[in-house]
């Protein structure tokens, strides 16, 4: 739009050029036309003198000569009236070429400074006054449009109070923090996907380890519990309906028979399900030495045999300190200590029978009614 109207302000002003030069024509004209007329006045001037001379034969040619001259003073003063108003044109259109050349070097930097502002100006700028296009510029009425921008302008500096200009700016930094609030946005979706990714690795390495554990012990459960109880059996299993992440429960088999509930076994065979299972724990992840005390008080003397040798087979790698009263956990001990009362004090005898790493203590007392040490 802007090319178009320098383009348009250069055909003003050649314009404005011809007419300078057709106006210069015209007072060149018409000074020689005063030239002339200044010498036939000089002429006529000189026949004045003759005539004078021969004023009383010519009185009457005098007469018709004084109209003449007359007449002639009143074109004379109509050219200079006619030059003045040239020159006056003159001076106009003088201003009007400064004004216009002025116009066009704004409207010529306004261009430069708009290709650079805007590199659409550039891309497109082949389809500039294309017929038909739609950058036609040649259809547009441009004294209509000058005074479509003047009245723009009057409305501009109206509302000019009313508007806060500063918007522009602000806009410009709100779309600045829209920017990186949306690179931030990217890089925060970015890192709720990785951290989703890690936690369902996680899930499954949660799982897998669950599945792992709850299979080996389980299996350990059922074997522990058949060496203490022959010929029965117990695992952990999921309730039914329900997911292992969401819990376990102990299954126990008598003979052919699956319990229902725990509340069907007797103490001893809960005991034995209790042991069974902490010491399927413990295997699955062994500690080198465990102390138990008691834990054959509710067992007879078969079952704490073999919970005995269960400690000697499946524990090698650990020590055990167990405090009992049974005969059963005493033949398997490598190392038994006796606690005695002997004359009002307690003696501790120490009774080495086998290499290993199991040690017992062994509760006694002295006479009806002695207290247990």
């Amino acid at each position: 739009m802007l090319m178009v109207t320098a383009e348009q302000m250069q055909i003003d002003i050649n314009t404005s050029k011809a007419t300078l030069e057709e106006v210069v024509a015209g007072g060149d004209k018409l000074r020689k036309e005063l030239e002339k007329l200044v010498q036939h006045v000089a002429d006529e001037q000189k026949s004045y003198e003759t005539a004078y001379q021969e004023l009383e034969q010519e009185r009457a040619t005098l007469s018709r000569f004084d109209g003449q001259l007359k007449e002639l003073e009143g074109v004379i003063r109509a050219k200079k009236k006619a030059l003045v108003g040239a020159d006056a044109d003159l001076t106009k259109l003088d201003h009007a070429i400064q004004n216009l050349e002025k116009e066009r070097k704004a409207a010529v930097h306004q261009v430069d400074s708009s290709e650079k502002n805007y590199e659409w100006i550039l891309q497109e700028h082949d389809q500039f006054n294309r017929p038909g296009g739609k950058y036609d510029f040649r259809q547009c009425d441009m004294g209509k449009l000058r005074e479509e921008v003047i009245e723009l302008e009057n409305k501009q500096k109206v509302q000019r109070k009313k508007v806060n200009y500063k918007v522009v700016n602000m806009i410009d930094d709100v779309e600045k923090r829209e920017l990186s609030l949306q690179n931030m946005l990217e890089t925060v979706l970015g890192d709720k996907k990785k951290i989703e990714q890690t936690i369902e690795e996680l899930d499954r390495y949660k799982r897998d380890a669950l599945q792992n554990t709850w299979t080996k012990v389980s299996k350990d459960f059922g074997d522990i519990f058949r060496e203490l109880l022959p010929g029965n059996y117990a695992k952990l299993q999921p309730p039914e309906g329900l997911d292992m992440t969401e819990g376990l429960e102990v299954k126990v088999q008598l003979g052919m028979v699956w319990k229902q509930s725990l509340t069907e076994l007797s103490g001893g065979q809960r005991s034995l399900i209790a042991l069974s299972l902490i010491m399927a724990l413990l295997q699955f992840k062994p500690a080198p030495m465990y102390i138990l005390d008691e834990i054959d008080a509710a067992l007879d003397l078969s079952h704490t045999q073999h919970i005995g040798h269960l400690f000697r087979t499946r524990f090698k790698g650990s020590q055990f300190i167990v405090v009992s009263l049974k005969e059963g956990l005493f033949t398997n001990a490598n190392v038994l200590f006796r606690a005695r009362f002997r004359d009002g004090t307690s003696i501790v005898e120490r009774t080495a029978s086998r290499s290993g790493s199991i040690l017992y203590t062994e509760e006694g007392q002295e006479g009806r009614g002695g207290r247990r040490r």
